[in-house]
């Protein structure tokens, strides 16, 4: 079965990044996709500011911490990942781009839908992201989520996206989903 990781882009206490996770993971698997929807948490990988003496494609995929062995054998695990990202600065937040740089083979070859909110709908940090994970060789789908903070959040803090953005959740889950089950052909 193709496993899909729902990747959280936050680690602040309070963050709204889990419950967009959570009602995205609830909304694939009410799909009929054939996959299987887990939400891998980056608060759980909470990792040092990244200084290793390797580059992680020359590590084999052994890393110096138990914390980034766990998060690589995890990110191994999964046939495509969907991130949620919030924009911080017109960009990715730091937690989650500081534990993408401690790994990157285990990304290789698979692929990987956004989904972004902010101020801004996440357009900027959902860019941003498309050109970290080219640099894994992952196949980033076309679709992907945008929601504001104003608008499809209640008072910024409570996730209730509008249904309009239904359709293209569907597409995000479903081309990701069929990105991966095409790309573990060549893995």
């Amino acid at each position: 079965m193709t496993k899909i990781g729902i990747v959280t882009g936050s680690t602040r206490e309070s963050r709204v990044n889990l419950q967009v996770a959570e009602w995205l993971k609830d909304f694939a698997e009410k799909l009929d996709t054939g996959a299987e929807f887990e939400i891998v948490d980056i608060k759980d990988y909470e990792a040092p500011l990244f200084k290793e003496a390797l580059p992680p494609l020359m590590a084999n995929k052994q890393y110096g911490s138990d914390v980034i062995n766990n998060w690589s054998a995890k990110i191994d695990s999964l046939d495509g990942y969907i991130f949620v990202t919030p924009e911080y600065n017109k960009a990715v937040s730091p937690a989650l781009k500081n534990l993408l740089d401690y790994i990157g083979p285990e990304f290789g070859n698979k692929s990987a839908g956004i989904v972004g909110y902010g101020s801004t709908l996440g357009v900027a940090a959902t860019l941003s992201l498309r050109q970290i994970l080219s640099n894994f060789n992952m196949a980033t789908v076309g679709p992907f989520g945008a929601f504001s903070l104003f608008t499809d959040f209640e008072e910024m803090t409570k996730f209730a996206p509008a249904e309009l953005h239904n359709p293209t959740i569907e597409a995000v889950i479903t081309t990701t989903v069929n990105w991966a089950n095409g790309l573990k052909t060549i893995r």
